[in-house]
């Protein structure tokens, strides 16, 4: 176990998470499900399928060997999980990247992190490796949870400096770099989505008996995450599947998977990621041109998804360094999401024209959450380091 090493990784994932949407806006004319659905593929079934064949042993008889239970809990949290990310775009279409990562992802964080070990207090046939009750009885168990507390503390600094940039920008600025900006819808948005998409860590925690049946197996330690990652992902497309499909039919968009010549009432849509529906572009100039770039659309699409999955790749990497202090694992993946987005939050200026008091915030909010990860890292060394039970 090396928890220094486990937070670097956490880091990983959020630069990932934080940076995958970033080659969506070079998609053209594709409608929002065409590409999200496109890039899907490579998140929730190939990716997963690919690493998990190559860097784990016995792929196909580790999941074989699993109770009908621990798959059908694994899948199930996944697809509510998948339902959170659905409404996770209109959270980024009513308060932009920064802010609206910030407030769903703090959701994510707490849910995500305190129900686990709060379920295993109530049922201890539940696979989480910690009760509530271990992680307050140790020095390095309650110094985590500061850590945890700190990262809550930076959230809802975050979210402040969000109520201060509603309050403070004049209209036509904000509508300038977020065009649909309004606080109150994005927070109830965030309010669901965060909470529904804390489902994938309690998809993790259910998946637990797949991972050590993979060590068992001979699977590397750091790789063991991978073949659950499968199981919860399938539970995540099928929801994603599902709405995309619809769309397609609702809107009659179905065939800019196979045909270049976009329709010309499906010019100039765009969607922000993550959103069900497309909206008419605010353009100047209306765009004429009904050819869609193909290769292009598809190369950009699997790379978004190929990235998206890569913060799983290296959160479950991550929680296999934290030993029993995993709990945390979500935390720190949620920080450094909302860390590595508010960053392309500034470099798209979503805060351009904010006061210095909203910079201040935002600024302090992200400080507290690099606080917190470090908190938190060294609460899982305090407890290698005083032989505290694994």
């Amino acid at each position: 176990m090396n928890p220094f090493l486990g937070v670097f990784f956490h880091w990983l994932g959020g630069l990932a998470s934080g940076s995958f949407y970033v080659p969506y806006k070079g998609v053209r004319k594709w409608s929002w499900e065409v590409y999200w659905l496109v890039g899907g593929f490579f998140s929730w079934i190939i990716a997963p399928w690919l690493m998990a064949s190559i860097l784990s042993n016995d792929l196909v008889g580790v999941l074989r060997q699993q109770q009908w239970g621990t798959l059908w809990w694994t899948y199930f949290f996944g697809a509510m999980w998948g339902l959170g990310g659905l409404t996770f775009g209109l959270t980024m279409r009513y308060l932009g990247m920064s802010l609206g990562m910030g407030v769903a992802l703090g959701y994510c964080a707490a849910f995500g992190t305190l129900v686990p070990p709060i379920a295993k207090s109530l049922n201890s046939s539940i696979p989480v490796e910690s009760s509530l009750g271990d992680i307050v009885g140790s020095t390095a168990g309650l110094v985590t949870l500061a850590g945890v507390f700190v990262c809550l503390v930076g959230i809802l600094i975050a979210a402040m400096a969000g109520l201060t940039k509603e309050r403070e920008m004049p209209e036509a600025q904000k509508k300038q770099s977020i065009a649909e900006f309004n606080f109150r819808k994005g927070i109830l948005v965030a309010t669901f989505s965060g909470i529904m998409s804390a489902c994938f860590a309690f998809a993790l925690t259910a998946g637990n008996p797949i991972g050590e049946a993979s060590k068992a197996a001979g699977t590397s330690t750091l790789w063991t995450g991978l073949p659950k990652l499968v199981v919860v992902l399938l539970g995540g497309f099928t929801t994603n599947f599902i709405w995309c499909v619809f769309l397609n039919i609702k809107n009659g968009t179905g065939y800019q998977y196979f045909v270049s010549k976009i329709k010309p009432e499906h010019l100039n849509l765009t969607a922000p990621v993550g959103e069900g529906a497309s909206a008419p572009a605010k353009a100047t100039r209306p765009d004429t041109d009904q050819n869609a770039p193909m290769l292009r659309n598809y190369l950009l699409s699997a790379l978004a998804g190929t990235t998206w999955y890569l913060q799983f790749f290296f959160y479950t990497m991550g929680e296999t360094q934290m030993g029993k202090y995993g709990f945390a694992s979500w935390t720190l993946h949620m920080a450094s999401i909302i860390i590595f987005s508010t960053m392309w939050g500034w470099i798209f200026h979503e805060w351009k024209g904010s006061s210095k008091k909203a910079h201040g915030l935002i600024a302090a909010g992200i400080a507290t959450l690099i606080v917190s990860t470090i908190v938190i890292g060294f609460g899982t060394w305090l407890k290698s380091a005083m032989g505290e039970g694994h």
